[in-house]
């Protein structure tokens, strides 16, 4: 009898485990852009045609100027790499003391120029259910690149899921600045099971090169899926099943 209800037990865990993980399952591949090749801090390589000087950013497809930028060395002009921002270790640590740093997940991080040459960052969805609202997350910033100055007062995603469209908070960001990390909260509703999803970075005004930058990319379920709730109900259903059952013996 006790060995039955351990099982029972244990099957009900199990449920509500899974039930949980289903729910937050991110549909968005290489969301934090640490599967690249090639090497960080070179143009994104768009198209089919092999290039030495292009980084290769897996899951994602990129049009226009945009880079990986490894986080650890994101400011550094000493290290070898194309592009570098304004932050304290630039110029072997004579740079702004801007507060530029890694990501809030670390690592690699995605950056987008939208004043010279400006493209979109995209990326299939599949394993949406069309009606239902998901929920997309990410963290973001914006920088300068090393040699340029000038103020740049707005800059902003551009957000798209499919044909719905969304914009994240402008940020402003002053010569040779760092706005800091912020996060970003937006809820989509799906009209097909796979959806083009897609970062386009914007702003004003023009001639100060500044990169958006971007990194922690998720999208969840915003509601558990009727599959979801089913597991999750049943999980609890045993559960309270095993604790009347308990109940019923003690009073015996």
């Amino acid at each position: 009898m006790r060995k039955t209800s351990i099982l029972l037990a244990l099957a009900a865990a199990s449920l509500c485990v899974t039930a949980a993980q289903a729910a937050t399952t991110n549909l968005v591949k290489n969301g934090d852009f640490e599967l690249t090749s090639n090497g960080t801090s070179k143009q994104l390589n768009e198209g089919s045609y092999a290039r030495a000087d292009r980084t290769y950013l897996s899951d994602w497809s990129s049009k226009g100027y945009n880079f990986v930028l490894n986080g650890n060395n994101i400011d550094d002009t000493n290290a070898a790499t194309a592009l570098a921002l304004w932050g304290p270790n630039s110029y072997s640590g004579a740079g702004p003391k801007n507060g530029l740093g890694v990501s809030p997940t670390g690592g690699n991080v995605l950056a987008a120029d939208w004043d010279y040459f400006p493209g979109p960052v995209t990326q299939l969805v599949s394993g949406l259910v069309a009606g239902h609202a998901y929920t997309l997350s990410f963290s973001y910033g914006a920088g300068q690149q090393v040699g340029f100055r000038g103020d740049n007062l707005v800059n902003y995603w551009d957000v798209a899921l499919g044909s719905s469209k969304q914009q994240t908070a402008s940020l402003a960001n002053v010569s040779q600045g760092f706005t800091g990390w912020h996060r970003a909260s937006m809820t989509f509703t799906a009209t097909n099971s796979s959806e083009l999803l897609s970062f386009m970075a914007k702003g004003s005004p023009t001639g100060a090169p500044p990169f958006m930058l971007l990194d922690g990319v998720s999208l969840v379920s915003a509601v558990p899926e009727p599959s979801t709730w089913g597991m999750l109900i049943g999980g609890l259903g045993l559960l309270g099943f095993m604790a009347r059952r308990r109940k019923a013996v003690v009073a015996v």
